[in-house]
């Protein structure tokens, strides 16, 4: 799985504990000095500590990786977080290391280690699987768009992290994180904690810094609520904004690829190096500018000065155990009302649209129509080599119900069976009747309708509220940690009785919601909340990796 294992995992004997101090109820990880010289710790460590770090000589990109390397081999084998190893991370650091010593970097990402899903095909040594044996040793073309803008950058793809099988788009009975290729991820901030999905892996490795941060894929969820319960920034762009091309697809008017990190700047950092235009996703000729808005630059202490901020209370119903969340978003309310933004409350998406949201089927009929034209189609076809010879979706349902290691039947091939007795794709008028009732429940009548009738810059929900109707138009999210479940929590488990969902420390989050291409005002609005309150430093994982970039360095 690694490259070099008996050695990093002899950098991991010899590690340092961690140690961290807490001051005003904040903690904080000690620096380990090296030489006299101060390193930071790597679960807190952010892309600007990095980049002056690489550019003094402090240490290298080759340390970073190396450290990074070791982090994972620590508590891999416990919280299955990374699939595969970039064998070829620690030569591409090299690399990065020359062309810094030549005087050529390529921007602030250069030479940064940065996980990536499972489902975001790279032409390189790794495997591009989503979860599934189907797909394993099966090669593509080329690096998918992201990946490519990601190389662009400087960064090192150090690994490809687990997720959601097939981005929780298989089963009706299975759980968040778990993959027939990866196993069972688990949370950090309690024992077998559920660690959300389907970009289970990119939030607990950017967690507990198994690299500086992460790419997720979202559909409906998938980057906002594994970042809220794993205690990140996590930010859901605007469809289109971002590529999908040689991403593995569910449905080409939901999903988007996005950033999670543990700062609002450093997921800024990420979000402006994949964004932009590329013509092998159509897509992204909807974004309405040739240079990308200064996302960095937004982060901004007086973002919400003078903003009107709405609060939809009919999309937020309570479930158990949800009191310390509502309670945490009443503050949050506050917290950006004196930060100078006018907060108007009680609003309301229409009857009709709340009941679409609640009850109605059009959202399944356009997920399940697009699965089964966009999997073969955007995807499948596109294969260099396909070794299990899977072409559509009734190939990858059959290979799955007599592979062994799928665990079918005791995780169902539920989702797909109902794709498949749909009867139709997304060619056919009954998908366009459906997709227009997505686009009015989450638009006129509600989300954008709110927003557009009473002047809105943004609206907020507690992130456990904030995917499902942003998602049905494809506009985006920020989502920033929150709060956290208290010590006494009386815990929940999920539907299979072997996940925690809820129970003390478990991380949660605020988002920021507004219209197609507003990133730059909600990354604005959500570090002048995030500067004003630093949760993320309130409660700590309760497993954290102890290799430092001191111990590498010191070596």
């Amino acid at each position: 799985m690694s490259l070099s294992l008996k050695s990093m995992l002899s950098l991991a004997v010899l590690a340092l504990a961690t140690v961290f101090t807490v001051a005003n109820g904040q903690y904080s990880y000690q620096t380990q000095i090296v030489n006299g010289k101060p390193f930071p710790s790597l679960i807190e460590v952010t892309t600007e500590q990095l980049a002056t770090g690489l550019e003094s000589g402090q240490f290298t990109s080759v340390d970073l990786v190396t450290a990074y390397i070791a982090r994972i081999n620590e508590v891999n084998a416990t919280l299955n977080v990374v699939t595969e190893i970039n064998p070829d991370a620690l030569s591409i650091a090299a690399e990065l290391d020359a062309e810094r010593a030549n005087g050529t970097v390529r921007g602030p990402l250069h030479g940064l280690p940065i996980l990536i899903k499972g489902n975001i095909g790279t032409l390189d040594k790794m495997n591009t699987t989503a979860g599934s044996f189907a797909l394993l040793g099966a090669t593509l073309p080329r690096d998918s768009g992201v990946a490519a803008k990601l190389r662009a950058a400087g960064a090192i793809i150090l690994g490809k992290t687990n997720l959601s099988q097939w981005a929780n788009f298989r089963s009706d009975n299975s759980t968040n994180g778990w993959s027939a290729y990866g196993g069972q991820t688990y949370g950090a901030y309690y024992y077998h904690q559920d660690p959300s999905g389907s970009s289970s892996g990119s939030g607990v490795g950017t967690s507990i810094g198994l690299a500086l941060a992460a790419l997720g894929t979202e559909t409906s969820g998938s980057i906002l609520s594994p970042s809220e319960v794993n205690n990140l920034v996590g930010i859901k762009p605007t469809v289109g904004l971002t590529s999908r091309a040689l991403v593995v697809p569910i449905s080409e008017r939901q999903d988007t690829v996005g950033p999670m990190a543990r700062t609002v700047k450093d997921a800024a950092y990420l979000l402006q190096a994949i964004a932009g235009k590329d013509p092998n996703d159509n897509y992204t000729s909807a974004i309405p500018f040739d240079t990308l808005p200064d996302y960095v630059g937004a982060c901004n202490f007086s973002g919400l000065m003078g903003k009107k901020i709405g609060v939809p209370r009919n999309v937020i119903y309570q479930e158990q155990g949800d009191g310390p969340v509502l309670a945490a978003f009443e503050a949050a309310i506050a917290v950006i009302e004196k930060a100078g933004a006018t907060v108007i409350d009680n609003l309301n998406i229409t009857a009709y649209a709340l009941d679409q949201y609640l009850n109605g089927n059009a959202s399944g009929i356009v997920l399940d129509a697009d699965f089964v034209s966009d999997l073969p189609k955007e995807y499948l076809s596109k294969l260099v080599k396909n070794p299990t010879n899977v072409h559509n979706l009734e190939d990858v349902r059959n290979f799955t119900q007599h592979f062994m290691q799928e665990d079918y039947p005791d995780r169902d091939t539920g989702v797909w069976d109902q794709s498949l007795a749909l009867g139709f794709n997304n060619t056919d008028p009954r998908f366009w009747a459906a997709y227009q009732i997505n686009l009015q429940t989450a638009g006129p009548q509600g989300i954008l309708g709110l927003i557009a009738n009473y002047s809105l810059d943004a609206l907020i929900l507690p992130t456990d509220f904030s995917p499902g109707l942003p998602a049905l138009v494809g506009t985006p999210v920020v989502t920033v940690p929150m709060g956290f479940y208290p010590s006494n929590t009386t815990i929940i488990m999920n539907q299979r009785g072997d996940l925690v969902e809820t129970g003390p420390n478990i991380p949660f989050g605020l988002s920021f919601i507004g219209t197609a291409f507003s990133e730059a005002s909600l990354i604005s609005y959500a570090y002048a909340y995030e500067q004003r309150t630093m949760v993320r430093n309130q409660v700590q994982p309760f497993i954290v990796p102890n290799t430092e970039l001191a111990n590498v360095v010191g070596a």
